[in-house]
């Protein structure tokens, strides 16, 4: 079951702009950001499979985490680019990840998806959860035709959250973007790394849902962002 809530309804949608807007499924609800998920969220961009592979400053600070919440955040749906959700548990509201579009092309109808899933919350299904929803709204609610993943070639647990998506793998992107790595004095360093690219189209979307509904639902999955 999906439901969606519009805030603001009233107020005529611009076509280069996302609705503000918050999604439920069964588990979970995935809304704007609000202050009270600032110290979960600090601990979720400080954990160190987080670190590795999000581009986001290190070590996450209070002051980074409010910024994201006040200014980034909102800032990513308002001019156009985007739109960025907290990912809760629907019983517990407690913050589990985070699910955001990026790069959006509004002439095309496409843009891509980018995840992270906190550690406590891992090998529940959440990032998947989390993106099916996104995407069926964004097909069948906002007329979009493609949704696309650039996941590092070294972040198995992502590609595993894309193919179970129903994505699918379309190409490398060589030495493209750049990631973390530890170094032997406890600190990090950074590295260059390929780009997996997925793609993600409304009709692969009925392929997977009937792909779940055999499986029993989302099952236990290992993902972590």
């Amino acid at each position: 079951m999906l439901c969606l809530y519009t805030f603001l309804a009233t107020e005529p949608r611009m076509t280069s702009t996302f609705p503000d807007i918050s999604i439920s499924t069964e588990r979970l609800v995935l809304r704007p950001f609000d202050m009270v998920d600032v110290p979960a969220y600090i601990e979720m961009m400080n954990d160190e499979l987080v670190t590795a592979w999000v581009d986001a400053p290190h070590p996450c600070t209070r002051v980074d985490a409010e910024r994201w919440v006040r200014r980034i955040a909102p800032a990513q749906r308002t001019n156009g680019d985007g739109i960025a959700l907290a990912v809760t548990e629907f019983l517990t509201q407690r913050l589990v990840g985070s699910v955001r579009l990026l790069n959006t092309d509004w002439r095309t109808l496409a843009t891509e998806a980018a995840y992270v899933t906190a550690p406590w919350a891992r090998g529940e299904g959440y990032a998947t959860e989390a993106v099916l929803a996104l995407a069926q709204w964004l097909f069948r609610d906002q007329g979009f035709e493609r949704v696309e993943l650039r996941i590092a070639a070294g972040n198995s647990a992502a590609q595993q959250v894309a193919q179970k998506a129903g994505c699918i793998s379309e190409g490398v992107l060589r030495n493209a973007r750049i990631a973390r790595t530890p170094t032997e004095d406890g600190g990090w360093t950074d590295i260059r790394t390929d780009l997996i690219v997925w793609g993600l189209l409304p009709e692969d979307l009925e392929e997977v849902g009937g792909q779940l509904a055999d499986a029993g639902g989302y099952g236990a999955l290992h993902d972590w962002n």
